[in-house]
């Protein structure tokens, strides 16, 4: 066998196609997003709105209701229910989100526990790439676009919001509406990832893209198309790696994205820690 033939075995099979094309979407959607809640400091409010939807999905299934609509009230109401106790108690956001994400997130557990049904806890929490159908990357596809073209049109109102909120407002622009935005963004973006690498591994594609890219450029224009590339590309590396090595895909996307950031994290320009050490020996040198 050559080494093209190898490289393109895997699109011998369907279900290798609709992994790659389903997590590629995910992927890009989360990495833009990222950038934002990167800048704004989100990360944990990723972790707890991808959380939450756990019961949503279940309840989804009970009434015969399309597991991503369930899943995006449930993000949605995490949304609200985090900005109600901020708002409204002495209790402060950090730990608003925690109170309503293993809230919910324990509410999921209790239903598919008490509730017969076919739902695999394990797929729900780690994912299920490999199984994803042509009907669920259609609507990962719509899903996907409508999050991806929202974030596109409103880019420079999030980017100043992301930067200077008192200067948003003061030029006319509500903080609490593109906060809503972003935040509503957020819960529809982790009903994308949900069915490619699960609630628990999906908060690492909401948070490494953007903070690799950030690593990598200070400007906002060249994150928004570095964070996505580089999660494209460790999506695809990520599915052949689990083909060949059998092991889960979900996992294996989310320790390429790692293993990026690790080498951004070492060898980024200017930021990098062995490029400050080389600068720090250089001065050393230079004054010695």
């Amino acid at each position: 066998m050559s080494l093209l033939d190898l490289l393109l075995e895997p699109f011998g099979f369907e279900f290798m196609v609709r992994a790659m094309a389903a997590t590629t979407i995910a992927a890009v959607v989360c990495a833009v997003l990222s950038c934002w809640l990167v800048l704004i400091g989100w990360s944990l409010m990723g972790d707890a709105v991808a959380h939450s939807v756990l019961p949503g999905v279940v309840l989804a299934y009970l009434v015969g209701a399309p597991f991503a609509l369930g899943a995006l009230v449930f993000g949605l109401l995490a949304v609200l229910l985090i900005g109600l106790v901020r708002d409204h108690s002495r209790v402060k956001e950090d730990a608003a989100i925690g109170i309503v994400f293993t809230s919910l997130f324990a509410l999921g557990l209790v239903l598919i526990s008490v509730v017969p049904s076919q739902i695999d806890l394990g797929h729900i929490v780690f994912g299920n790439v490999l199984g994803v159908s042509a009907g669920d990357l259609w609507q990962i596809g719509i899903l996907g676009a409508v999050a991806l073209t929202l974030l596109i049109v409103k880019r420079r109102d999030l980017t100043l919001y992301a930067f200077d909120a008192d200067h948003a407002h003061s030029i006319g622009i509500s903080p609490r509406v593109l906060s809503a935005l972003l935040l509503g963004l957020l819960a529809l973006t982790a009903v994308v990832s949900l069915q490619i690498v699960g609630v628990v591994l999906v908060v690492a594609l909401l948070i490494i893209p953007g903070a690799t890219a950030h690593l990598l450029t200070d400007r906002m224009g060249r994150m928004l198309v570095l964070a996505p590339v580089l999660a494209a590309s460790c999506s695809i590396i990520g599915v052949y790696a689990s083909y060949y090595l059998d092991v889960a895909p979900g996992g294996a996307v989310v320790l390429a994205n790692a293993a990026l950031f690790a080498l951004a994290y070492l060898l980024a320009p200017h930021r990098g820690v062995l490029w400050r050490l080389r600068s720090l020996r250089r001065r050393a040198t230079a004054t010695a």
